[in-house]
């Protein structure tokens, strides 16, 4: 708030400020006259002498809105060579003040945004790292003592800034002009009628260079298949509709969505190969530990890569059946690293023991032919992973999820995938059979549609490969395939004491052991 200037004669005053308090720090600001200029002090309350003003220590920033401009030299004829008057140019220092023109606002204003973001990190602006953690319990089965996943994700973000920022300007080094893109570009999808028989290059298959390529895109294939036909039983009514594209520089894609059925309200299967090129910053960002995958390329060199997946979200319309995600990757550069990924969870909006002990006893049988420290290992990674930090809570009730996995033989590894995926079915469908015909009440509908807002949520801000494909110029059809066609959010809602939608909350906030 603006106050007249004191005289120098008069003792200085205190300012009245417009202050806000942001974690015990007051931020004023304070409108005065400088020597260079009118402007703006911001910080914390301290006298300045020249102004009479009080801005306070640490944060002093002065920031220019209105320099002093030389105006039009009124010379009289006796002495041509005078300089005007220290009135016209509000101070009295002429030589230093002539510097500035009209012009230099443009610093001030620069200055301003630095100092803007700044006092934002440093105030709280940014998620803090101590919110960062689901809530203790008395149990032993929560989040503490594993890594924060709000700072997993940050990393993650603040990763693909730095990709971004390097797919303009890398160091001042170029890829070949033979190598694709870092962004695939939105209108880099052609349709087709029907995909080919395989969207991996001629040269990558069963005989070529990279034969793991081609057999995972063949695997994933018949798992498409196979799931998309075993819910369209379960459903009984409608039929999933697919959509095929291919890309000039290599890969493709299938799309298949079921939507409007008796028992799902929207549910799709997308399947995808891609070529690409990316920075190595953008590369570990897609990596779970953000390790080195660009091993012997120059610094700032693109590096060339190859990607294949299978993933899946499915949406019932009945709250007491759960929403079923699963994703399965294989990730090689041309350089010859690679690595799996992927995971199945469960999202139910309420909780119903049996069904948790069927779904995560089936995945435990799976990694326990493999191995049987998987189990106990994706299922805290899981439950670190889907974690809606803002939140606290968990978007579900986990399954296993795993990525970088290269630590043994690929053929170990390919068929521990190919045996994942392929009992999705075996682990979901008995639950929807068993609750899609349950009777539900309107209030039961309104908690599902609010735990899909959680789901949303989470999709949007937090999931890597969701934000992986917004940033690097994906198919975004493919993308929000995830999401669900209706959701809710209600203010400040808290379940009653004693309730269901109180006892799932506890088990999103303190995951459990189920098997």
């Amino acid at each position: 708030r603006k106050r007249n200037r004191p005289s120098r004669q008069s003792q200085p005053q205190r300012a009245s400020t417009t202050a806000k308090r942001r974690n015990d720090a007051t931020i004023c600001t304070l409108p005065i006259s400088h020597g260079i200029g009118r402007g703006i002090f911001i910080g914390t309350p301290r006298h300045h002498p020249s102004s009479g003003y009080r801005v306070e220590r640490s944060l002093r920033f002065f920031v220019l809105t209105r320099p002093f401009v030389k105006k039009p030299e009124r010379r009289s004829r006796q002495n041509p060579n005078a300089p005007p008057p220290t009135s016209v140019l509000h101070s009295h220092s002429y030589k230093r003040k002539k510097r500035y023109r009209r012009g230099d606002m443009n610093f001030g204003t620069a200055t301003l945004l630095v100092f803007s973001a700044a006092v934002s990190a440093a105030k709280g602006f940014a998620p803090g790292v101590g919110r960062s953690f689901v809530a203790r319990s008395s149990s032993s089965s929560g989040l503490e003592g594993t890594a924060s996943p709000t700072l997993e994700k940050e990393s993650f973000q603040r990763s693909l800034l730095a990709a971004q920022l390097a797919n303009s300007k890398t160091n001042g080094k170029k890829a070949g002009e033979d190598a694709p893109p870092v962004n695939i570009g939105w209108d880099s999808h052609k349709p087709v009628e029907k995909a080919p028989e395989s969207l991996v290059r001629p040269g990558d298959g069963p005989d070529g260079n990279y034969p793991m390529r081609a057999r995972f895109e063949k695997m994933i294939r018949e798992a498409q298949i196979s799931i998309t036909s075993a819910i369209e039983d379960i459903d009984g009514g409608a039929t999933f509709q697919e959509d095929s594209w291919i890309r000039a520089n290599g890969g493709g894609g299938m799309s298949r969505v079921l939507k409007d059925g008796k028992v799902f309200e929207k549910a799709g299967v997308n399947l995808s190969v891609v070529y690409g090129s990316m920075p190595q910053e953008a590369l570990q960002a897609a990596t779970e530990r953000g390790v080195d995958r660009a091993k012997g390329m120059a610094p700032g060199e693109r590096v060339p890569f190859f990607a294949c997946g299978l993933s899946c979200v499915m949406h019932p319309r009945n709250p007491h059946c759960p929403t079923m995600h699963f994703n399965y990757r294989y990730f090689e550069t041309d350089g010859g690293v690679w690595w799996f990924g992927g995971g199945t969870d469960i999202t139910p909006s309420y909780l119903n023991l049996d069904d948790m002990r069927h779904f995560h006893g089936t995945y435990k049988e799976v990694c326990d032919r493999h191995d049987p420290e998987f189990y106990p290992k994706f299922k805290a990674w899981a439950d670190r992973y889907f974690v809606i930090s803002h939140r606290n809570e968990t978007r579900g009730l986990g399954g296993i999820f795993f990525d970088d996995l290269n630590d043994r033989d690929p053929e170990e590894l390919f068929q521990f995938a190919k045996d994942a995926v392929n009992s999705v079915v075996p682990a979901y469908g008995p639950i929807v059979e068993a609750h899609k015909d349950d009777p539900f009440t309107e209030r039961e509908k309104e908690w599902q549609q609010m735990r899909r807002g959680r789901y949303v949520e989470f999709n949007l801000v937090y999931d890597r490969g969701t934000v992986f494909g917004l940033k690097t110029g994906g198919r975004i059809e493919s993308i929000l395939m995830s999401l669900p066609e209706t959701a809710r959010w209600e203010y400040n809602n808290h379940p009653e004491p004693g309730s269901p939608e109180a006892d799932i909350m506890d088990a999103f906030k303190h995951p459990r052991e189920w098997v």
